[in-house]
């Protein structure tokens, strides 16, 4: 997703409206719905693409309200922008070719700000902007030429307090992009050709979308936002919780009606409670009526600590605190608790299943390196090792694992499967063979 597409040189249009463009960017967003993100546009054209792209990835639509600071006597030629929350961005080099001097460059930006301000009221009326505090944000445009606006419009999010922010657009210019990757996490588009020319020759249809049009997308994207949201859970996004470290972890629980168990995700190095593979596992739990905890093991300063990440010892008391702290939520009280750890996280998970003995029910690793669990003679927890035909050394070491354990334990291999399980329908057996493992030893009676 992050490779650049191939160049292409404009044509009669790539895309036949901006709704069209929307269903073909949520295509290659698919991976991220798994973040629970918020899609946040930018209006006005921007936002019938973020529409699509929201429905498609079952996710509430917001918009961030930026406004072009245009040249005096060209408007439509930016020199910057601006962006809510005080946010000001321009290029010096067009304000010294224009010879503005700082009280025309005030002025505009003054005018823009004011215009700023009446469009908030005009989409947001009373309302509140979407909360993006510890949340995977998507930006969204109908395109990305200087990329002046989205410049302005990512530090806007990051001071909204967005975690990540993800620019995605149908069409952008290279350069604009290559300039733009150190302000984004992330930026995804559907075309970049090498001479861009203008936004709308991308466009078979492109005209301009009215305020109008903008409220009814946000209004409608409202009222489906309980259709939108994961039929069967109920979710808690970005939970900061307290386990006694002095700083909080950073979390996501959701809990189907009727949950049957619980299972806390245990990442590997390198990894973190984001997780795509995790997250794409941890959905199908979720539709199969297993609640879930995906959680970051170390807070942001340890985890620049790199021997932090493979100390076992310390992961696992991570993984029993947060265990204890799942215990006392009023939506898990009494789940049966399991647990599912990835690479060095189904160390762990294994570590603190054996100091927890019968509190643990079910331990499921997905390519573990379950030959750096400590205590595997004391996991009590029916456990099922899951590797990829193709992950020789892992797969080996999970053989040599099932051996050494002496409670109920099950080695599945799933064919043609590396260490990441990347390869087409590898992640879907795995969580098949994880809803099976968990409805047969933690399912609620």
């Amino acid at each position: 997703m992050l490779e650049d597409p191939p160049a292409l040189e404009p044509a009669e249009g790539a895309f036949r409206d901006r709704r069209d463009a929307g269903r073909r960017l949520a295509a290659k967003l698919e991976p991220l719905q798994g973040e629970q993100p918020v899609v946040v546009g930018i209006p006005r054209g921007g936002v019938p693409v973020a529409a699509e792209v929201a429905r498609a990835l079952h996710a509430p639509l917001d918009v961030v309200l930026v406004r072009k600071v245009g040249a005096p006597m060209n408007p439509e030629y930016a020199i910057g922008a601006v962006a809510e929350g005080g946010v000001h961005v321009l290029s010096l080099d067009a304000v010294h070719a224009l010879e503005l001097s700082d009280a025309d460059v005030r002025a505009l930006i003054e005018r823009a700000e004011s215009e700023l301000s009446q469009r908030s009221r005009d989409y947001r009326g009373s309302g509140a902007a979407t909360p993006l505090a510890g949340r995977t944000t998507i930006l969204v445009d109908d395109g990305l030429a200087t990329g002046r606006t989205a410049q302005a419009a990512i530090r806007s999010l990051r001071r909204r307090g967005a975690e990540r922010v993800i620019l995605a657009v149908p069409v952008a210019a290279p350069e604009s992009v290559r300039a733009l990757r150190s302000e984004a996490d992330e930026i995804v588009c559907v075309e970049m050709p090498r001479d861009l020319w203008a936004v709308g020759l991308w466009y078979r249809d492109f005209r301009p979308t009215s305020d109008e049009e903008v409220v009814r997308a946000l209004e409608q994207a409202a009222r489906g936002g309980a259709a939108q949201a994961p039929q069967a859970a109920s979710v808690a996004s970005a939970m900061h919780f307290d386990v006694g470290l002095g700083a909080p972890l950073r979390g996501d629980l959701v809990v189907p009606p009727n949950a049957r168990s619980v299972v806390a995700f245990a990442h590997g190095s390198g990894s973190s409670r984001l997780s795509p593979r995790n997250r794409a596992v941890a959905r199908a739990l979720n539709d199969a009526g297993h609640a879930t905890l995906l959680f970051d093991l170390l807070t942001p300063q340890e985890e620049a600590e790199r021997e932090k990440v493979f100390d076992i010892r310390l992961l696992a008391s991570r993984l029993v605190a947060v265990s204890g702290w799942l215990a006392a939520q009023e939506r898990c009280a009494g789940l049966p608790l399991a647990y599912f750890g990835a690479s060095t996280g189904a160390a762990a998970a294994l570590t603190a299943a054996g100091e927890l003995g019968d509190r643990v029910r079910a331990v499921i690793s997905r390519g573990g390196r379950t030959d750096l669990a400590i205590g595997l003679g004391a996991v009590r927890a029916a456990t099922l090792l899951i590797a990829g035909g193709l992950d020789h050394l892992v797969l080996e070491l999970n053989r040599e694992t099932q051996r050494s354990m002496r409670c109920e334990c099950e080695l599945a291999v799933v064919d043609g499967a590396g260490h990441l399980f990347e390869e087409p329908g590898a992640l879907e057996q795995v969580a098949r063979l994880a809803i099976q493992w968990l409805d047969l030893h933690a399912g609620a009676s």
